[in-house]
């Protein structure tokens, strides 16, 4: 029987590129527009170079050096060669032969390159059109998560503590959730909410297989005991996952933080690449905040106000660090980008969102399912952390002993299907 990870590889991970040969192909009279024949002439470069890069996967071809000297290149090289040295018998890696993750974030890394190589389309972002579709095809749930985001907000004075905490664990779990909308796991087929994301919380509830929620509302709390100065200003740093309406959930939530008195400070950390067909830019997270705010209806423009308002005061801020688009596990970060998990040290509670956190997060090895999920990080504990992920890939750890059985006889595909999710949560200063 093949694995989840060879079936991604050998379909879905082809036909992504078809969509985006397909997406520059149909750009072509704009590229002719903004660039002229230069513009016409990368195209075709690029579709040709991208043609090839299909060809090389489909064909178990080993993998190529990057030869476009960005900022990430050498980053990337070193950690091919790290591979070929694990490789048995001095054989090639090559698309079959290694890592999954390695190979996914490999192809969407190519792609850049593809771009990168043909200015003036270096710029251009392949999956706009589906993350901008994504976000108008959910209009009816952002309005009415927004509307839910405002009723809170006017009432918040008024409430108690367990209704607060009751209030957090719902946008909680709506963020969790909004991590259904993946593109990369449709192949960029639709995947927007189109119900309303309060309403089915009640049914959604006994999917959830690990749910360390409580953990993630006590860490909160303590932030907000006294500091060296007194009162301390929490802060929470999200790694974002996708555009679109997940986007929506995430910026709800860090809204209900702020506004409920729980952080003072929220930094995003987004893509600096387009990746995984849906994942966030700086150039989508800044156009959602201007759509949310210039829409025709009252509580999702306020919101939008709100939020402007907050990135201009500096209460939110948006960072992009190369290593979120690079191969390496999390694990690694503390050698492989120091700075990176210097800055992620200062937070008081880091939500990781969606499934390619996770497998980076865990390493995406074939763990026992009851391995506890401190244990799976191997060593990586900046701050306090949780994880946010519907699952869409056959890694999952933390489980109760029989629970992964219990599901495998029910549904042979739970892992894959994106119908469950887990909070899992982990501190540094946890019993290992």
């Amino acid at each position: 029987m093949w694995s989840f990870a060879y079936l991604t590889v050998r379909d879905r991970l082809p036909t992504i590129l078809t969509k985006v040969i397909d997406t520059l192909h149909r750009n072509k009279d704009n590229f002719f527009k903004e660039y002229g024949k230069e513009g016409v002439q990368a195209e075709k470069t690029a579709i040709s170079f991208l043609s090839r890069l299909r060809n090389e996967l489909q064909t178990d071809k080993p993998v190529l050096s990057l030869t476009d000297n960005a900022e990430d290149s050498e980053a990337w090289n070193e950690y091919m060669r790290r591979q070929q040295d694990l490789m048995e018998d001095g054989r090639p890696v090559s698309w079959f032969k290694s890592p999954w993750l390695y190979m996914e974030c490999y192809m969407y890394r190519r792609i850049q390159e593809a771009l990168y190589m043909n200015p003036p389309m270096d710029k251009f972002d392949v999956f706009k059109e589906g993350k901008t579709q994504s976000y108008f095809e959910s209009q009816q749930a952002i309005k009415t998560l927004c509307t839910y985001l405002q009723e809170l907000i006017t009432n918040m004075e008024n409430m108690t503590e367990i209704q607060l905490r009751d209030s957090f664990l719902k946008l909680l779990q709506i963020s969790l959730w909004g991590n259904k909308c993946d593109l990369s796991i449709s192949a960029g087929q639709d995947n927007s909410q189109k119900s309303s994301p309060i309403d089915s919380l009640p049914d959604l509830q006994r999917f959830i297989l690990v749910d360390d929620s409580s953990m993630v509302w006590s860490t909160l709390v303590a932030a907000q005991g006294a500091g060296s100065s007194g009162k301390k200003h929490a802060r929470v740093d999200i790694i974002l996952d996708n555009a679109g309406f997940e986007l929506i959930t995430d910026l709800v939530l860090a809204d209900f933080l702020v506004s409920a008195g729980l952080a003072k400070q929220i930094r995003f950390h987004g893509k600096s690449i387009p990746w995984f067909v849906s994942d966030v830019t700086k150039q989508d997270f800044e156009w959602t905040i201007m759509q949310t705010m210039a829409a025709n209806h009252k509580w999702m423009s306020a919101s939008g106000v709100q939020w402007k308002h907050f990135m201009k005061e500096g209460t939110w801020s948006y960072h992009d660090h190369i290593f979120w688009t690079l191969p390496h596990e999390f694990c690694d970060m503390a050698v492989d980008a120091a700075d990176l998990y210097s800055t992620l040290q200062g937070s008081d509670l880091i939500l990781f969102k969606g499934d390619l956190n996770y497998r980076k997060l865990t390493g995406d090895r074939k763990w026992e399912h009851t391995v506890p999920f401190d244990q799976a990080l191997r060593g990586f504990q900046p701050a306090p952390l949780c994880s946010l992920r519907t699952l869409k890939a056959d890694v999952q750890v933390g489980l109760q002993p029989g629970q992964a059985e219990k599901l495998s006889s029910q549904e042979p595909d739970w892992m894959t299907n994106g119908r469950y999710a887990v909070v899992q949560f982990s501190s540094p200063c946890r019993e290992q």
